[in-house]
């Protein structure tokens, strides 16, 4: 079976791992400060605060900005739930806004829809490894005086005009087993504004200020030295891992251009698309429907999967808080369409090969 996601791990990982349990400081501590020094530097922001892992990176840069009950935030409706269940956390309300069909990602004339008195914030999801277009939704932050999100946690070393994502507004990034680098769990947090990186680690660490000295409600949040070795090894190696996803992404796109009825994914031209996943849309024309597609796919020993079969505000947790059906039609047709292939950095020419032949035969 080619699997769907696979990550790679090398004698630099074990080795951290070694040196972590050797020094008997398996918690928070120098490892993890190295790791956000260079995560930072990598990113190029000034602060990075590392966590437990994404969703409570999302937690916590929500509680940083003091979104409370009654606010709105907007997210995408085609995204994973974690996105909208960060803005459930603190009482707030998330709003749903569409995606464009092509990219995936928030469509920018959706969130100015939505804009209420009560909207404090906008979060984008750089979503399966491509920018949002950023420019249109910054204008809008700026003019409306909204707090800007960046959900990157599937877009690590993904860029907007040649700037990384994460450091427009609040980054959040996650370093789960198959993101394009991990920390086994794991989360991070960057942003330019001092005073919110302050605030983010007293939130992730009971509120401390000082040893015992407690200044207001924490969490208990932190990343492991542990964590922070195996991240440090990963973050070295994350660019030739993204250049193998965009050389078998190009590869993959240039055969499947030439299958009637399965749409490649669209990169835009001003983005370095880093392929968290490789996602097609398995049109009307094609000989099978999607979910039969993905069944003779794993009859035949390619491994897929679907993001995301069932749109947020039709998740029965959503439709149990009173959220109307058909509100971002584009994402409920998405959800029918969409198929993420492997495209991951141990895939072999033989892999590729093998997966197109695949669907050409379907």
């Amino acid at each position: 079976m080619i699997p769907i996601a696979k990550p790679v791990f090398g004698e630099e990982e074990k080795n951290n791992i070694l040196k972590v349990l050797d020094s008997g400081m398996l918690a928070q501590g120098e490892w993890v400060k190295n790791f956000e020094d260079e995560f930072s530097k990598y990113i190029e922001v000034s602060n990075s605060i590392a966590v437990c892992n994404g969703t409570a990176a999302l937690d916590l840069a929500l509680k940083s900005i003091g979104i409370k009950e009654g606010d709105e935030v907007i997210v995408p409706d085609f995204t994973f739930i974690a996105s909208a269940n960060s803005v459930l956390f603190q009482n707030a309300k998330p709003v749903f806004a569409d995606v464009y069909s092509d990219t995936f990602n928030i469509n920018p004339e959706e969130i100015n829809e939505k804009i209420t008195p009560k909207t404090r914030a906008v979060m984008v999801v750089h979503l399966f490894g491509q920018s949002v277009d950023l420019k249109p939704i910054l204008e809008i932050c700026e003019d409306k005086n909204l707090v800007l999100i960046e959900d990157a946690a599937q877009a690590h070393g993904a860029e907007y005009n040649n700037k990384k994502v994460g450091s427009f507004g609040i980054g959040t990034f996650s370093f789960y087993p198959t993101k394009n680098m991990t920390s086994g769990e794991g989360g991070m947090i960057t942003t330019n504004d001092e005073k919110t990186a302050k605030k983010l680690k007293l939130l992730r660490d009971h509120g401390q200020s000082e040893k015992y000295l407690h200044t207001e409600l924490g969490y208990n949040l932190r990343l492991t030295n542990l964590g922070a070795s195996i991240g440090l090894a990963q973050l070295k190696k994350l660019d030739s891992f993204n250049n193998k996803r965009i050389e078998n992404a190009e590869y993959l796109t240039k055969e499947i251009s030439k299958i009637k009825g399965l749409t490649p994914p669209k990169v835009l031209e001003n983005t370095k698309h880093v392929f968290h996943q490789y996602v097609i849309k398995v049109e009307n024309e094609f000989s099978l429907k999607r979910d039969e597609l993905q069944v003779y796919l794993r009859e035949k020993g390619v491994g897929s999967a679907v993001h995301y079969p069932i749109p947020i505000h039709l998740q029965p947790l959503y439709k149990n808080l009173g959220y109307p059906e058909n509100i971002c039609p584009i994402t409920q047709e998405l959800a029918n369409k969409v198929l993420s292939l492997p495209v991951h950095p141990s895939l072999s020419k033989e892999d590729l090969d093998y997966i197109i032949k695949v669907l050409r035969e379907a």
